[in-house]
């Protein structure tokens, strides 16, 4: 009788060692499907120069980030000051279109934070965009930075 109690003993704790081992497994992948997930909530991110324009001396970057369905852009420019007004506009840094495609917040003693609503990285990185930066909200024709949107495929 001891020994088949023995045996039967045995056979339980061999059966839940491996009902946890495998638990164990199931909860590993799981927590680095949740981690693989967490990066995709993050979010791609690329970062853009920009450059000076018309002998002001500003250039900096542009991190434009997918958030959900949203683009954050940050712009950060050195030697920026005041208040500056800064868009998206299509066409290239030599070429913009005029009217901008979308406005970003005024960069603010260098710095500007804009969230684009419904909106896709890809869109913004496959060329044809631009960020530009204006003078000030006087001199709107003036532009001081530029950088071209373009991430190859």
């Amino acid at each position: 009788m001891k020994q088949i109690l023995g045996a039967g003993l045995a056979l339980v704790v061999v059966w839940c060692t491996g009902a946890l081992a495998s638990a164990d497994d199931k909860m590993s992948s799981m927590g680095s499907m949740k981690m693989g997930g967490m990066k995709m909530m993050g979010g791609m991110s690329h970062t853009f120069k920009i450059k000076a324009q018309n002998g002001s001396g500003e250039s900096g970057t542009a991190t434009l980030t997918q958030k959900g369905s949203s683009v954050v852009v940050k712009l950060a420019l050195i030697d920026g000051t005041g208040m500056q007004p800064a868009h998206i506009h299509k066409g290239t840094c030599a070429k913009l279109d005029p009217k901008p495609a979308y406005p970003l917040m005024t960069v603010s003693d260098g710095k500007s934070t804009t969230t684009l609503h419904d909106m896709k990285l890809s869109t913004l990185t496959a060329g044809g965009f631009a960020i530009n930066v204006h003078k000030s909200t006087t001199d709107i024709k003036d532009y001081v930075a530029c950088g071209s949107l373009y991430v190859p495929h």
